[in-house]
């Protein structure tokens, strides 16, 4: 029994001296720094070569010395001091009062703003007050424009009498109104009082003469919806279009 205890003892002993052996971390050789024996070639910028590029204008960088101030700058400039004395004394006001001074402020910039485009849009020759009205403007019909027949019109005679009257909004009406009553003769769309522009260029199957009567249906909208005011020469210009698709209607 004695010996068997010993052998144990002795087994425990060798295995954990074993086992702190096998713990022992190596030691790591000390690392060697190598010096670069590489022989480096030293270069210099040529002086004369970037004196030469200093000279020519895409190499010149020079900030615009100029600060005076444009028309627009000062303009705003001007128009924000007015507001200057409120504000410095806004820390006094209630609040109801400061609110009323931003809403002010924005109030005239966006008046000033529409005031502008206003301008700009009456030089271009846009009736700014004709594109909000309910109304279309009068044409003088002689017959009732929702209850008009394309057969029953005398187109010659009304686009005669129309350019005689210098009306020619309702001149090229008629000459839309005629393209549509030659394409309904020539049984390539069919002709309802209730149809749309739109319909009437769908139903064309010949793809060049829709595109070309898709192009006189816009200048007709414009001129007649948009009520777009047009002198004698530009109705020449849209006659002869006209003249020219009809021809082709066969």
């Amino acid at each position: 029994m004695l010996r068997l205890l010993c052998t144990i003892i002795f087994v425990l002993f060798a295995y954990t001296s074993n086992g702190a052996a096998l713990a022992v971390k190596p030691v790591k050789q000390p690392l060697v720094l190598k010096p670069d024996t590489t022989r480096v070639s030293v270069r210099h910028f040529d002086n004369a070569v970037i004196t030469a590029h200093s000279k020519q204008p895409e190499f010149q960088y020079k900030d615009d010395t100029d600060t005076t101030p444009s028309w627009w700058d000062r303009f705003w400039h001007w128009f924000w001091n007015l507001f200057k004395p409120l504000k410095l004394s806004k820390h006094a006001m209630s609040p109801f009062l400061r609110i009323l001074l931003y809403f002010l402020q924005y109030l005239f910039l966006a008046a000033g703003l529409a005031a502008v485009v206003f301008l700009v849009l009456k030089l271009m020759g846009i009736d700014m007050l004709g594109v909000f009205r309910r109304k279309s403007m009068s044409a003088n019909l002689s017959f009732t424009e929702s209850l008009e027949n394309i057969h029953d019109i005398n187109f010659d005679d009304e686009i005669e009498r129309a350019v005689a009257q210098h009306n020619y909004r309702l001149a090229v009406r008629m000459l839309y109104l005629k393209s549509l009553k030659q394409l309904s003769d020539a049984h390539l769309i069919k002709w309802q009082i209730d149809k749309t522009n739109s319909t009437y260029i769908d139903e064309l199957t010949n793809a060049h003469q829709r595109q070309l009567f898709s192009s006189l249906t816009l200048q007709f909208e414009y001129v007649w919806y948009g009520e777009f005011v047009i002198d004698g020469q530009t109705f020449k210009n849209i006659n002869t279009v006209f003249q020219d698709f009809n021809k082709g209607i066969v």
